[in-house]
């Protein structure tokens, strides 16, 4: 163990009987400024800037120029003050953010390298989560995007071939339901709306809802609210004849001559 700095980053102690101890303390807080959400301007930048803000980042790149980027290593980090260079030593696992361009870089095996966050195989308990767009405290998961996909693990890797999705409410009271919008204002929902009666409603303007289908979930009756329609469209020939068949309700005809010059159309009644 050094006696004088400590072992990862490199940061001064300050010694017994040590004259002039403000300058060792101050010396580890530069370093620490620089080594906590460390943040670069560039990590390509090989010209050294005639002119740096106080407390500005650089990782140098192979070739770097300039009175004090010279004397240092390709790695390294460099930071400005007080119109001086100090160089800091990258360490084993130290993650930077880039600003330009825009990048985060972790140290290993002495070089830089983009943070392998497609290699990530485990992310928890995360508060919110923005595809393509901003999520926020109402709506902490936001997708935007034009196809998405669900796909099962095969056996052959690990999994049984099957896909399950799971949607869970806290009580019977509750509503767990899917929205169709178009153009932000609802046009379809369905699921538990209210209690544990499976529901599809619809809409006109997102205002006014009609419920079009109901399925008792203790019986497994279905209900049409609003009745239901069967149509079936059967093509016949003149030489043959149409059994009616006995859930008709109402038969429409429309009958085409022979020559092909059109026909006219009836209904009526089918009893």
């Amino acid at each position: 163990m050094s006696t004088h700095v400590s072992a990862r980053l490199g940061l001064p102690y300050l010694a017994a009987g040590q004259l002039q101890k403000h300058v060792t303390h101050n010396e580890a807080l530069t370093r620490l400024d620089a080594l906590i959400q460390t943040a670069v301007v560039s990590r390509k930048a090989r010209a050294q800037p005639a002119r740096a803000k106080d407390g500005d980042l650089y990782i140098l790149p192979e070739g770097a120029t300039g009175p004090d980027w010279s004397t240092c290593n390709p790695g390294d980090l460099v930071r400005a003050e007080a119109g001086a260079w100090s160089r800091i030593p990258a360490v084993e696992g130290m993650i930077v953010l880039v600003l330009v361009p825009p990048e985060a870089v972790v140290y290993h095996d002495g070089q830089w390298s983009p943070l392998p966050v497609d290699k990530a195989s485990v992310a928890q308990n995360l508060n919110r989560l923005g595809v393509n767009t901003e999520a926020d405290a109402r709506i902490p998961f936001a997708a935007r995007l034009n196809n998405a996909l669900w796909t099962a693990i095969e056996s052959g890797s690990g999994g049984d071939g099957d896909l399950r999705v799971t949607w869970n409410k806290a009580g019977a009271s509750e509503t767990l339901s899917f929205l169709f919008q178009s153009g932000f204002s609802g046009r379809a929902e369905f699921g538990l709306l209210g209690d544990d009666t499976f529901r599809l409603k619809v809409s006109p303007d997102g205002s006014q809802w009609h419920e079009a289908l109901s399925v008792d979930s203790a019986s497994g009756t279905v209900r049409f609210e609003r009745g239901a329609v069967r149509a079936e469209t059967t093509t016949l020939k003149s030489s043959t004849s149409l059994t009616i068949p006995a859930w008709a309700r109402r038969l429409e005809v429309l009958a085409v001559g022979g020559g092909g010059g059109g026909g006219a159309g009836a209904s009526a009644a089918s009893g």
